[in-house]
């Protein structure tokens, strides 16, 4: 969201998922935002649906920190798990769902123009995550207006301030709080008893831990055995950002077809755990 735009669809009608803009060639070129868009940062709102949209965001540090090869390319902190799990999610919520979805994902900077046509953004893996001011500015103008932002798949305490950070910034005067069993996000169409921990498929093994490994993720990264959701809420006390702390609920979606173990122990959790987010983002 950009100027003086505001959120132009309603929450009970098309919603969207994660958004993470991409820029121009030449912002990219001066900044760690690699790019595996496949051109879906520029495709037009469609406000029948639900979109899931992906936020494009900027990172700090060089390989292994803002980017890192994996899976015989390399990726930037935003796309993680992008496009592949998005579009699965978005399959999967059409089907639990009687919901209109979109059946490809986008992405979004928080600049674009555009913005507010897209009431809800996913953002994954954001353990290094840098913001310009006119950044920061959009991202609160978007969450006044309406906006809901859902933030998943960092790990530790490191990781954890760097958002916090970014947060205290975006919403100062607002602290996050954790989200208990009672609180009906954990009910609004499946009934979770607790935050499922989902390791991504590489640290995933049959009678294993399910947090991933400490060195994997930005040092100190103190404990990361104890998924929790945390909040920050608007004064009404609906939830303006969601935290998915220390699990990887995108990778559940991205590697549901990597054997059946994979799917039934994590994937089933992940899409329950989205159904109830998305769920709870179009009725509060």
């Amino acid at each position: 969201m950009s100027g003086s735009s505001t959120l132009r669809v309603s929450r009970s009608g098309a919603l969207l998922l994660c958004a993470t803009g991409l820029g121009s060639l030449t912002a990219l070129a001066a900044s760690n935002l690699v790019t595996g868009d496949g051109g879906r940062a520029g495709s037009p709102a469609d406000l029948s649906r639900l979109t899931m949209v992906r936020m494009i965001y900027d990172s700090e540090g060089g390989m292994g920190e803002a980017y890192y090869a994996y899976d015989g390319r390399v990726w930037a902190r935003w796309e993680t798990d992008f496009p592949q799990g998005d579009d699965n999610f978005s399959h999967r919520l059409a089907q639990l769902t009687r919901i209109n979805v979109g059946p490809v994902a986008y992405s979004r900077m928080l600049t674009a123009p555009d913005l507010g046509d897209f009431p809800l953004l996913y953002v994954s893996d954001p353990g290094y995550m840098v913001m310009s001011e006119r950044e920061k500015a959009a991202f609160a103008r978007y969450l006044t207006n309406g906006g809901f932002v859902w933030v998943d798949d960092f790990w530790g305490d490191a990781e954890w301030q760097q958002f916090a950070n970014v947060m205290h910034e975006v919403l100062p005067g607002r602290e996050w709080r954790e989200l208990t069993p009672d609180h009906p996000i954990f009910h609004m169409v499946f009934d979770l008893d607790d935050m499922p921990q989902i390791p991504a498929l590489p640290f995933a093994s049959p009678g294993g831990s399910t947090a991933e490994s400490a060195g994997a993720h930005k040092f100190p990264a103190g404990s990361l055995s104890d998924p929790q959701m945390r909040a920050w809420l608007d004064d009404d006390g609906r939830i303006m950002v969601l935290a998915t702390h220390n699990t990887d609920v995108g990778d559940g979606w991205e590697r549901e077809a990597y054997g059946e173990w994979y799917f039934e122990t994590f994937s089933t959790k992940s899409y329950m755990v989205g159904v109830n987010v998305i769920v709870y983002a179009m009725t509060y």
